[in-house]
């Protein structure tokens, strides 16, 4: 049997709501595959998997529960042996088949006690059918549960998330192929190595043991901390001189880090921050020496803490000096001897010159 489709014309109104379409389509001389397919065809894009589920939903009875005593229940057949009518895996009836539980305990569906073989009923939306439907069978483990959850924050499909997930090969090449790949990876390993310690350890020792990644790092640190010390200038006013003091900066100074510090935030992602890093440095720094010889105070506070810190430096390496193992090795030599001789009368002359200077103030 086949139907035909015949142009008619269409009714003198239908042209004001339809004026694209000059004629109306009445279905004649089709063949009844066809329009079992297109029928089927747009049930499917109404429902999605829920025309699926409810094939599953009113079949089945999963083996270990009991048929009831009208009967309707003892008519189903368990997953294995609609799996094998339907020349797929149990698996894949299950994930049906909880689906469906799922939606029935939200109220969206009704229950299985309720579904006779062979009887339709109407169906949810297609888009609803995702909220309680994997594919995977990985969803259902406690990996899948954090991916699943992971990817429902992100606004993505659980289903794209777990596929991901369990081809680590297929990602590898993605992200060795793609930058925009390679990018996203980067931001989400950085993003769980917040929360992640044993993830931290683990890039930082494939960091160190990298040469080409450790001058990497290497380079970004010292820009980063170029451009702290710029930014303390520019946002605090203050400024650090070369002796460690923290002093008030010059308007002057504050607004050429502030200068600098704009060019540097412009800059895209992809552009490397190192060189503009450099010379904002180099620019403040030179105008920091210049602001500290500038203040005759804070000029000599400088040189007083500069020389105050030798000082303590020079002092704690001679107390650090282990005589007790020279002595016990015998291993002291002539020069060992001039050296400290030579370093005595350097101590004797500095501070002889520093009691005259004392006395003469």
């Amino acid at each position: 049997m086949t139907t035909a489709i015949v142009a008619t014309e269409a009714a003198p109104e239908a042209h004001e709501a339809h004026e694209a379409d000059a004629t109306d389509f009445v279905v004649q001389d089709v063949p009844d595959v066809v329009v079992r397919d297109a029928r089927e065809f747009g049930a499917y894009a109404r429902t999605g998997g829920w025309a699926f589920a409810l094939k599953v939903a009113r079949s089945v009875r999963p083996g270990g529960q009991a048929a009831d005593e009208s009967g309707v229940s003892g008519a189903k057949v368990s997953a294995k042996a609609f799996a094998e009518l339907a020349e797929c895996s149990p698996e894949r009836v299950m994930r049906y088949y909880k689906a469906w539980d799922m939606a029935a305990d939200d109220g969206l569906v009704p229950q299985f006690e309720a579904l006779v073989p062979g009887e339709d009923i109407e169906l949810p939306e297609a888009d609803v059918w995702l909220s309680y439907y994997s594919s995977r069978s990985s969803a259902s483990s406690v990996r899948g549960h954090a991916i699943t959850a992971a990817a429902e924050a992100e606004g993505i499909r659980p289903t794209k998330a777990l596929e991901v997930a369990e081809n680590p090969t297929a990602l590898r090449a993605a992200i060795l192929a793609d930058p925009g790949t390679a990018e996203a990876a980067r931001g989400a390993l950085l993003d769980r190595m917040k929360e992640d310690p044993a993830l931290q350890t683990e890039m930082a020792r494939a960091i160190a043991r990298t040469d080409e990644l450790k001058k990497a790092v290497a380079g970004e640190a010292k820009a980063a901390d170029r451009i702290a010390y710029v930014r303390q200038i520019a946002e605090k006013g203050q400024i650090r001189t070369p002796a460690g003091q923290t002093v008030e900066a010059p308007a002057a100074l504050r607004a050429e880090a502030e200068r600098h510090l704009s060019l540097i935030d412009e800059l895209d992602d992809a552009e490397g921050a190192g060189e503009w890093a450099g010379e904002a440095y180099d620019a403040v720094k030179g105008m920091v020496a210049e602001a500290v010889e500038a203040d005759p105070a804070l000029r000599v506070q400088e040189r007083r803490t500069k020389f105050y810190n030798s000082l303590q430096k020079a002092t704690k390496v001679f107390e650090e000096l282990t005589l007790d193992e020279v002595l016990e090795e015998d291993v002291v030599e002539d020069d060992m001897l001039q050296r400290l001789e030579a370093l005595q009368a350097a101590i004797s002359s500095c501070i002889d010159t520093l009691r005259r200077a004392t006395a003469a103030s």
